[in-house]
């Protein structure tokens, strides 16, 4: 499997005069779980859909690489994998119909499928609910069939926004020991989320605030480099300035 790290140099997007991203530089390095923390309003979604291709930037540059060497866009297009914050899946459809639409979607043949699927159903708990449709699912449940359409083509680069937003505590941790399962895989793992209690499972943070990129690192150096004891007092000393 090619691996993928993603930089961004002084990105900006502008939505009718409104700066969504104010010249913000990212290292999103391949291997690692990045969590784009901030509040709503900080520029996350818009971030993971400048990285995902969907939107063009007004300025700034977005590159991409492999094995240390710079690569296009469409060597890694293939390989990428995006879960909307937003309400995606079909709620007629059951999660087994949809684990075979996203199969015809990449096109993945049967011996793979099959493999895939028993064992995205196996760690996310869903082979008991396979006939239940999307719509008569649990919120946590509804996230990780999401995940699992994902991840069924095996990504090397996972962005997921705001994936626990409005999750319960305990399907928040279940989903997030599924992250840790995908990030031992070593693949880039990029995911949003306000929740500053999730910015300590991230193996790199990077704090966004009004489209202000406020500190970016391994999450004890930022605390610590910060002289703070908190995320919360990061953006509150942000919000100050």
């Amino acid at each position: 499997m090619e691996n993928f790290s993603i930089r961004t140099e002084n990105l900006k997007k502008e939505f009718g005069g409104v700066k969504a991203l104010n010249g913000v530089s990212f290292d999103f390095s391949e291997g690692l779980l990045h969590g784009l923390i901030g509040s709503d309003g900080a520029g996350k979604t818009t971030t993971m859909r400048l990285l995902a291709g969907l939107l063009k930037p007004t300025a700034g540059a977005i590159s991409c690489y492999s094995g240390g060497k710079r690569a296009a866009f469409s060597a890694m297009r293939p390989s990428l994998a995006y879960m909307p914050q937003q309400a995606s899946l079909y709620p007629d459809l059951s999660v087994t119909e949809h684990l075979e639409f996203f199969r015809e979607l990449y096109r993945l043949d049967a011996g793979v499928f099959a493999r895939r699927s028993a064992e995205l159903l196996g760690i996310t708990r869903l082979e008991k609910f396979r006939e239940r449709r999307a719509g008569q699912l649990s919120g946590g449940m509804y996230k990780k069939l999401g995940l699992m359409c994902a991840l069924l083509q095996s990504p090397s680069v996972l962005l997921l926004d705001e994936p626990t937003n409005g999750v319960d505590p305990i399907s928040r941790r279940e989903f997030w020991e599924l992250l840790y399962a995908q990030a031992a895989r070593k693949i880039l793992v990029i995911v949003s989320t306000a929740y500053m209690d999730e910015a300590e499972r991230c193996a790199r943070v990077h704090l966004l605030d009004a489209g202000t990129l406020l500190a970016s690192g391994e999450p004890r150096a930022v605390l610590k480099a910060a002289g703070t004891g908190s995320f919360e007092e990061i953006f509150i000393k942000g919000a100050a300035k």
